[in-house]
């Protein structure tokens, strides 16, 4: 490794057991770019984000906020206490931006009358809620690695759906789901969505982490297993003809 290169820019150059593509590009972005994304398929998917979100994401990041080291005998301008303030500021931001995306679920599956009820829940929605629930203990005394953790799942949405962005639509009749999935590019790419982002990876970058240490180490494990989940957790066709009703 560079000298120069930051822990982000390590990770994303790292060759992981399940290659980045395979989460960033996957069968259902790609579809969901072209516009032959069914709607149940598209149904399925936000069902499974939302429960991600509402009951995992929120849980996560309220653990985290709860794991930002503080002390009252740091002074207001010593760099400990601008640290945590920094981290707090930030995981406010990434609380924010969850309880709003729930909203925007619901909202959305209205505004494109697609169903969010009574879809089972996958098992990669398991999986990855459970990573999320084991992260966030391990943050407790490691804020460290629940950050890198957070900032590797949206690194990945961010890649993911300006991908999807980056495609055109081949269908776009009636029954296509593209101005839909035009609505869901803007969402993950917007400005303020990649401020957010970069800003997630200034962080993470200033945390001090250093090569050859256990907590460089247990970043690469997180890296690779957030790969592994986010590529699962996108849909394979022909799941939405399984999965609805308990």
């Amino acid at each position: 490794m560079s000298t120069t290169e930051t822990l982000t820019s390590h990770l994303l150059s790292l060759s992981t057991p399940r290659p980045y593509s395979a989460a960033t590009t996957h069968s259902f972005l790609t579809a969901a770019g072209s516009g032959t994304l069914p709607p149940a398929l598209l149904s399925l998917y936000l069902a499974q984000d939302r429960i991600f979100v509402a009951h995992a994401g929120i849980a996560f990041l309220g653990r985290l906020l709860a794991a930002v080291p503080s002390s009252s005998l740091d002074a207001p301008d010593s760099e400990a206490e601008q640290r945590s303030q920094r981290i707090v500021a930030l995981l406010s931001r990434a609380l924010q931006n969850a309880v709003r995306e729930v909203g925007f679920f619901d909202e959305f599956a209205r505004n494109w009358d697609l169903e969010l009820k009574g879809w089972r829940e996958r098992k990669a929605t398991r999986d990855y809620t459970a990573e999320l629930l084991r992260a966030s203990i391990q943050a407790q005394g490691r804020i460290e690695d629940g950050l890198v953790f957070l900032w590797a799942m949206e690194r990945l949405y961010l890649d993911a759906w300006t991908y999807v962005g980056s495609l055109t639509a081949s269908s776009t009749g009636e029954e296509s789901t593209a101005p839909a999935v035009a609505a869901l590019v803007s969402n993950w790419t917007n400005p303020e969505f990649l401020r957010f982002v970069n800003d997630l990876t200034e962080l993470v970058n200033s945390l001090g982490l250093e090569p050859g240490t256990s907590a460089w180490a247990r970043a690469e494990a997180t890296w690779m297993r957030v790969v592994e989940l986010e590529e699962a957790f996108w849909p394979i066709g022909g799941e939405e003809l399984s999965l609805l009703g308990a």
